[in-house]
C-alpha cells in the first residue's frame, strides 16, 4: 500500500527502528517489532546505511518481514552515495518483488574507505531516478536546522525544493528538540513552495551519550530547557529516561495541537520507551478511517 493518502485521514504516527547488529541476525528485528506491533503505527521504517549492515541482510528482506510477519506497512531506506544506477535498479526490482511500495530516498552518509559513486550526487538525483524507473511512494529527509554540510538553511531548503520537485511526496525531519525550530522551518519551506506533508521527527532521550552522538551527527541544537534536564538527571538513568519520555510527549502534544501532519518516532530500538509515549498519547489514533 502506498502511503500517499494517509495524511488526509489522520495525524500520521510512524516508527523507525535499526537493522540487526553484527551477529544478531533478523531475530533482533523481530524482538523490536514484537514490542512495537501493538502500537499500531501507520508505517515502520528500518534504517539501512550506505554501508549496508554487518550481516548482509537486504533492505527488501527486512521490509518484507515487517509487512508479512507483522502486517505493518514498511518503508525501505535506500541510500545512494556509494551506488550505481544499475545497483539501484536491481534494488527497486527487489522491492517490487517483495511488495514494497514505499521508499525513503537518501543520499546517505559516506563510508570511510569507500569511493563515492558518480551516478547520484544528491538525494534529488535518486528521487528522480526512482520516479522515472519505478512505481513507488517516495519519501525524503529534511533538516529543520539545515543539513550539517550545507552551512546555510536557505540553500538547504533550495535543495529540498529540488528533491520535492523531482518526486518526493512527503518528508520526514531529522530529530530536533525545540518545536519553535520546526515551526520556523515549516513556515520557510511553505513560502518556498514546498507543500507536501511533513512528519516531525522526535527522539526520546535514553541516555546522555546516545543523544550527544546523534546531535553530533545531525547538527541538532540543545535548547536550555533540554540541556538542564540532561544535566539534572544524568546521574540517575531511570529518572533521565522518564524525564526524556515526558519531554518527548510534551513535544508531540504541542505538535499535534498545532496541526502537524505526522509524528515519526525514532525509537532507538527501545519498545518500552515507544510504548510509554504511545500510552500517553491515545488521541494520536483518532480519526482513523
Amino acid at each position: 500500500m502506498k502511503l500517499a493518502n494517509i495524511f488526509e485521514k489522520k495525524t500520521v504516527f510512524s516508527i523507525e527502528i535499526f537493522p540487526p547488529k553484527a551477529g544478531m541476525g533478523i531475530e533482533s528485528v523481530y524482538k523490536t517489532l514484537d514490542g512495537v506491533e501493538g502500537l499500531r503505527p501507520d508505517f515502520v521504517s528500518v534504517t539501512y546505511g550506505a554501508g549496508g549492515n554487518a550481516d548482509k541482510i537486504s533492505p527488501s528482506y527486512i521490509a518484507a518481514t515487517v509487512k508479512q510477519k507483522y502486517s505493518i506497512e514498511p518503508v525501505a531506506h535506500l541510500p545512494c552515495v556509494h551506488t550505481t544506477k544499475e545497483e539501484v535498479q536491481k534494488q527497486l526490482d527487489e522491492f517490487k518483488q517483495h511488495g514494497i511500495d514505499n521508499i525513503l530516498a537518501l543520499r546517505g552518509d559516506r563510508v570511510p574507505g569507500r569511493e563515492r559513486g558518480t551516478d547520484f550526487k544528491y538525494a534529488s538525483d535518486l528521487v528522480k531516478f526512482i520516479r522515472e524507473n519505478g512505481d513507488f511512494h517516495i519519501i525524503g529527509a529534511c533538516y529543520p536546522e539545515g543539513h550539517p554540510e550545507s552551512g546555510d538553511l536557505d540553500a538547504d531548503i533550495e535543495n529540498l525544493k529540488r528533491k520535492v520537485d523531482a518526486g518526493a511526496e512527503h518528508l520526514i525531519t531529522q530529530l530536533y528538540f525545540d518545536n519553535e525550530i520546526f515551526y520556523r522551518f515549516l513556515d520557510k519551506i511553505r513560502k518556498a513552495g514546498i507543500n507536501v506533508p511533513v512528519e516531525a521527527g522526535i527522539m526520546p532521550v535514553v541516555n546522555k551519550n546516545q543523544i550527544l552522538r546523534m546531535v553530533s551527527l545531525c547538527g541538532a541544537s540543545l535548547p536550555p530547557k533540554f540541556a538542564k534536564m540532561i544535566q539534572k538527571y544524568e546521574p540517575y538513568p531511570e529518572a533521565l529516561r522518564d524525564a526524556g519520555i515526558a519531554y518527548a510527549v510534551d513535544q508531540i502534544i504541542d505538535l499535534t495541537a498545532s496541526g502537524a501532519d505526522g509524528i515519526h518516532l525514532y525509537t532507538m530500538n527501545n519498545p518500552y520507551v515507544a510504548k510509554r509515549i504511545s500510552d500517553a498519547l491515545p488521541f494520536i489514533y483518532e480519526s482513523r478511517v
